[in-house]
């Protein structure tokens, strides 16, 4: 058995495509319970966010299970399998436990440290165990990935890493104005975005002293919350709009800060030449560009009166380096969990088959004890008890280094080729050495 993900996220797909995949708290039970219907998924937790849509399944085979996926997703979207394989990405085995421990640390997020996937994972696997479609491997699985989340906020300020970058842009953009010839703090400001990047740029622009913010999103509804939230929070003047009037709420602002999460831009070279022709304020109109990939078609920072300022022009700043050192000290924690996950999941696997082992070594000794009993049935109780020991003593020692051996070089990813070798030495029934898990093949699909 081996685990497969199927997952669509802000990274690989456009919001019209999360949109269509969004599931709600009253659908997710309903899809997990299709996938487990499927003879080709034993167990399945769907992680579901507003960012994120990932099925993690127990397989026997990986075509059948992808084909399973397909097919429910499909039916509850409406899109072609063709549509779906567009903006999805499908790990398998090895891969699909490292994006998920990924996931758990907070690294693959819009906002880089965020502790919220970790309540979302919970509440994954919390309905799927109650909804008896996760088993073994998804318990230990779940469980892993949350210690791993753990683990990494608590050894690491991971946490504060996103609202860093927000906190070096906005300063970097406020340094380009007063290099210019306004010379005067940043008043009034658009925010690309209603999400959780969006809503830490939000904060920090009042906590800079913007007294005016506009929130721009695809649905104004959105928009218009957050800046809800931001006006009753800080006391500050904000409205919400959608990007339909990105062009006008543009025109007059300091700032322009864009964390949309789109896989494409979303200002272009002929909105923000709109907003330049509106434009009754003296100042450049500065862009702070936060989205990976950008959000701000690159053009733009060669109009006139446009000055951008984005992630690859913040990498030499010392609160971004410290943010990214936080990063690469996140990913350590990974790496390493995800080697002792696999290497306890590589020697569950032989667990079995030296079980089986044992149990024959036994079987043979009791066998020999019996056959001694007739053979000399003058032996008194206390040497006959002494005789059997010793030969139980033997037995042990003799199985001993191999029984430990094997564990260890299950380890290095060849446990089933010495599981096989000891089956294959000593006669044990194949049944007898079903492996425990398959987390730990290859990762390859076609081996499945």
């Amino acid at each position: 058995m081996s685990v497969l993900l199927f997952g669509v996220s802000h990274r690989s797909a456009p919001v019209s495509v999360l949109e269509r995949l969004t599931v709600s708290e009253t659908e997710r039970p309903k899809l997990v319970e299709a996938l487990v219907r499927s003879p080709a998924v034993s167990e399945a937790m769907l992680v579901s966010t507003c960012n994120r849509v990932e099925v993690y399944a127990v397989v026997e085979a990986f075509h059948p299970a992808l084909e399973a996926v397909g097919d429910v997703f499909g039916a509850h979207t409406g899109m072609t399998v063709a549509e779906l394989t567009g903006h999805a990405y499908v790990h398998y085995s090895e891969a699909a436990v490292e994006h998920l421990f990924t996931v758990a640390a907070g690294l693959d997020s819009m906002v880089v440290g965020e502790q919220q996937i970790l309540g979302q994972i919970r509440t994954a696997y919390t309905e799927a165990d109650q909804h008896k479609s996760a088993g073994r491997t998804l318990h230990e699985l779940a469980q892993q990935a949350l210690r791993v989340g753990k683990r990494v906020h608590h050894e690491t300020d991971i946490d504060r890493a996103g609202a860093s970058v927000v906190s070096v842009a906005l300063h970097r953009a406020q340094a380009v104005r007063n290099a210019g010839a306004a010379q005067a703090p940043i008043r009034r400001a658009v925010v690309f975005g209603a999400g959780a990047m969006g809503s830490l740029a939000t904060s920090q622009l009042a906590r800079d002293g913007v007294r005016e913010i506009t929130v721009v999103n695809r649905t104004a509804e959105r928009a218009t919350e957050l800046a809800a939230l931001v006006s009753e929070r800080y006391g500050i003047v904000a409205d919400g709009t959608s990007i339909d009037s990105m062009a006008d709420a543009m025109a007059d602002a300091d700032v322009v800060v864009t964390c949309t999460g789109s896989v494409s831009s979303v200002v272009g070279v002929a909105d923000v030449h709109t907003a330049l022709t509106r434009r009754t304020n003296p100042a450049p109109l500065l862009f702070c560009d936060l989205g990976i990939p950008r959000d701000v078609d690159p053009v733009v920072a060669a109009l006139p009166g446009v000055a951008v300022v984005d992630i690859e022009g913040l990498r030499d700043d010392e609160e971004t380096k410290a943010a990214h050192a936080d990063a690469v000290a996140a990913r350590g924690i990974v790496a390493d969990e995800l080697a002792g996950y696999l290497a306890a999941q590589r020697q569950a696997e032989v667990t079995p088959t030296v079980a089986a082992l044992r149990q024959r070594a036994a079987d043979v000794v009791e066998a020999e004890i019996l056959r001694l009993q007739t053979r000399l049935p003058d032996l008194d109780g206390a040497q006959r008890d002494e005789v059997a020991k010793a030969v139980r003593r033997v037995a042990d020692k003799l199985l001993h280094a191999p029984t430990v051996r094997v564990k260890q070089l299950a380890s290095s990813g060849r446990g089933d080729h010495y599981a096989e070798a000891l089956r294959e030495l000593f006669e044990l029934k194949p049944g007898a050495a079903e492996s425990v898990s398959g987390v730990a093949s290859n990762g390859d699909p076609e081996s499945a």
